[in-house]
């Protein structure tokens, strides 16, 4: 009997030390921190005129030269000033766009190499004469 539980016993630790090896929680890796935009301007489904300007800011881990912005495809020229948490990113939607929405993306890409993508959707009210 008592055999039975040492083999028991054994069998359980061995079988632990495994799981335990397997399925640890320190890693090498350091976790991807993605940019991040805040303080958009217009707000999402805001609506603007044909041509209307639009700026936001980027994490401070932001590369500078990896900002790439578009609007339904096109691309976007922008101009991007550093400030204390990152990067003021302004730009004018292009005039040739004449669908009812656009959709304005941006990509960018981290100090540590994480590369993401965001943006935000507006309504295009044409100007009433």
């Amino acid at each position: 009997m008592n055999a039975i539980k040492l083999i028991t016993i054994f069998i359980l630790i061995a079988f632990s030390n495994l799981a335990i090896a397997y399925g640890s929680t320190t890693s090498s890796k350091k976790a991807c921190k993605k940019p991040t935009l805040t303080q958009i301007m217009p707000a999402h489904l805001a609506a603007v005129a044909p041509g209307a300007q639009f700026s936001f800011q980027t994490s401070a881990n932001t590369l500078i030269h990896s900002i790439k912005v578009d609007a339904n495809k096109i691309p976007v020229e922008v101009s991007i000033k550093k400030t204390a948490n990152g990067f003021k990113v302004s730009g004018k939607l292009p005039a040739s766009i004449k669908k009812k929405y656009v959709r304005v993306n941006v990509e960018a890409t981290t100090s540590n190499r994480c590369h993401g993508i965001d943006g935000w959707l507006l309504k295009i009210e044409p100007v009433k004469p």
